[in-house]
């Protein structure tokens, strides 16, 4: 196991403790996303694994060695970590190319350029290598940083909302040559997110907290299928809830259902449209169902009368 984290209990404040017996592992060579709410405690949690602050009680084990926070370590963090937060720490007067081979060494030349050139690559700033990180916007210094957290092959790589400063193109470019760049090195990755759906087709696993509690732990498959509750559902973006009583009305199973999972249907239920509205590659709809309304995606605009059936 490569890192774990044992009977975890850590506070802000002595009355309002964030962790209480917090219990996780993570795996070698995995991807895994640490998702909630903002103020769930995503965060906290990075910056108490990278040895940024002190916990109450407890034990964080990377790679077989206890870890013991600045209490301990003058210096914070690992050999064979690196953290790449909201603050990127950069050199603001070398280029981007020195940023990224800032902990490469100097030995072989070639080597080390060829390496700074690849990684340039991996985070889509080639022709940047010759500028100051103080002339590039948020978004392109983020990458900077984690070109250069990149540059070690450290075992365990965190990422603190990598995608949070990026336009949409360049978030889609980012995310798949980062993922592959680390699967195939063998990087672990845990990265932290409030949008699981821009990275959910390369993790291993994801973990949910709320409100510094463990809420689920899981692959993505079974999470987005199986979500524990309305929070975890409602996490993966448009969700129908129904309550207990609202189930028990509509005859179905589940507390949620997400858009697609509602179909039309010609031997369905009654139900009165009453918006529809085109949203790019499906149409966003809401329709009246015994006094609630729901969101359905189609694809082809719809119009009254319809019925509904559920998946």
């Amino acid at each position: 196991m490569l890192l774990e984290i044992n009977n975890l209990y850590f506070s802000h404040t002595k009355d309002n403790p964030l962790f209480q017996n917090l219990n996780l592992k993570f795996e070698e060579g995995k991807i895994i996303a640490l998702a909630g709410e903002s103020g769930c405690g995503k965060s906290t949690l990075l910056n108490l694994i990278y040895g940024l602050l002190d916990w109450e009680s407890g034990d964080i084990i990377f790679d077989g060695k206890q870890l013991l926070g600045p209490k301990g370590n003058l210096v914070p963090g690992e050999s064979e970590m690196k953290f790449v937060a909201q603050n990127f720490d950069l050199m603001p007067y070398s280029t981007v190319a020195d940023n990224v081979g800032k902990f490469l060494s100097n030995i072989n030349l070639a080597k080390k350029k060829e390496t700074v050139t690849e990684l340039l690559e991996v985070v889509g700033l080639a022709e940047y290598a010759s500028v100051f990180p103080k002339n590039l916007s948020g978004g392109q210094q983020q990458r900077v940083a984690i070109a250069r957290a990149l540059s070690v092959l450290p075992k365990l790589l965190i990422l603190d909302e990598p995608f949070s400063n990026l336009d949409f193109p360049r978030k889609i470019e980012l995310r798949e040559k980062l993922f592959r760049y680390v699967s195939q090195h063998n990087i672990s990755l845990i990265i932290s997110t409030h949008e699981l759906q821009d990275v959910m087709p390369w993790l291993d696993q994801i973990i949910i907290l709320q409100d510094g509690r463990l809420i689920q732990n899981n692959s993505p498959e079974e999470t987005y299928r199986h979500p524990y509750n309305p929070y975890v559902a409602k996490l993966f973006g448009e969700v129908n809830i129904f309550s207990e009583a609202e189930m028990s009305v509509f005859r179905i199973s589940r507390f949620s259902y997400y858009p697609e999972e509602i179909r039309i249907s010609e031997t369905g239920i009654d139900a009165e449209l009453t918006e529809s509205r085109f949203a790019g590659n499906h149409y966003w709809n809401k329709v009246r169902v015994k006094e609630k309304d729901l969101i359905i995606y189609t694809h082809k605009k719809l119009e009254n009368p319809i019925k509904i059936s559920f998946e």
